[in-house]
């Protein structure tokens, strides 16, 4: 009730405004020892049957939040204070950018969703790993690699590569994302030559280090089943450590918010609750076309411990958050990892 209310205040500010003020805030909290373990008392939760072994890593609870929410990794070591089992940040290029033109992320609440186009808005891949060498929590990392928007695709592995070999001691898996809408072109590369040649790529490197890293491949929820096939194909192939299902959607079908309003925010990726049902049924496609054999971290839709559920029935490990924790607030971790041990 009483996040409800402050949501209605907050979002009568501009998204991306309210995103950085709240950040900011909740990092101040961080730095005070007394609001910092209350934090911690008031959202974590601790449970033996929440925990998952994957690729040689403890989770403490499958709950995560997504790519997207803390970029530059400023902001790890306060996001723990809130539960989650791990914090995936990026998405990360090797050099800075800016990102597209402003306003871009946009509120749905008619249909509890987000459109953005951030277009890879970050400081570059040597700062997260400045700020990540820094942290102090434990949490762990997933460390979600792009390209710069004007390295064309011809030259895109080796900006993976960069921001690869500039976070491998500070992540602990990593995530391939070929799948954004809001860089143009970008989506070329989940074609299987181009796809097929950037993840063997990014497997040399990584057989380069002591500790390999997981690596995972971010699909979107755009694509045919037959594009799905070739996917799972390519998995196999290069043997890389799993999938994240899914990306935000292009989409626009379906929604309640009145077409004039959709079509005056214009591009940009689609998430929340409408994309649940879809990121379900590319899970479950991935999980019975490979008898389970593949990772499925589950991205799409989240918002409650049923949503959860639902994914881990059709075959993810982990799940992980992003327009659901907009609308349900600092608590989503908590009620989440809740609900799946039954409390």
């Amino acid at each position: 009730m009483l996040y409800s209310l402050i949501r209605t205040i907050l979002f009568r500010f501009d998204a991306e405004v309210i995103h950085t003020w709240v950040m900011k805030k909740l990092s101040f909290a961080y730095s005070v020892p007394l609001l910092r373990n209350l934090l911690k008392s008031m959202y974590v939760v601790k449970s033996p049957p929440l925990e998952r072994r994957i690729w040689d890593i403890t989770f403490p609870n499958p709950v995560g939040l997504a790519a997207g929410f803390d970029k530059d990794a400023k902001y790890t070591d306060a996001l723990a204070c809130l539960g989650f089992g791990f914090i995936e940040i990026g998405t990360v290029t090797p050099l800075a950018q800016p990102g597209n033109d402003k306003p871009r992320l946009f509120r749905l609440p008619t249909d509890k969703a987000l459109i953005n186009r951030m277009g890879f808005n970050n400081h570059g891949a040597s700062n997260a790993a400045e700020n990540l060498k820094r942290r102090k929590e434990r949490i762990i990392i997933g460390g979600n690699i792009g390209k710069n928007k004007n390295t064309p695709n011809e030259l895109a592995t080796e900006d993976y590569e960069k921001s690869f070999r500039e976070l491998h001691k500070v992540v602990q898996y990593f995530v391939v994302n070929v799948s954004s809408p809001n860089t143009p072109g970008l989506r070329e590369l989940q074609d299987k030559e181009p796809l097929t040649k950037l993840l063997n790529r990014l497997q040399e490197i990584n057989k380069e280090y002591k500790k390999p890293r997981p690596i995972l491949l971010k699909i979107a929820p755009d694509l045919t089943n037959e594009q799905l096939d070739d996917i799972i194909d390519i998995v196999k192939t290069t043997k890389i450590d799993g999938i994240v299902a899914t990306n935000t959607t292009i989409s626009r079908s379906k929604l309640d918010t009145p077409k004039a309003d959709v079509e005056a925010i214009g591009a940009g990726g689609l998430s929340g609750a409408p994309l649940r049902k879809r990121a379900t049924e590319v899970i479950k496609y991935i999980r019975d076309s490979t008898q389970g054999q593949i990772v499925i971290i589950a991205s799409g839709g989240i918002f409650t411990a049923e949503d959860a559920q639902e994914k881990l029935n059709a075959g993810a490990s982990l799940v992980q958050v992003y327009t659901g924790f907009i609308y349900e607030g600092p608590g989503i971790a908590k009620k989440i990892c809740n609900g799946l041990i039954g409390k």
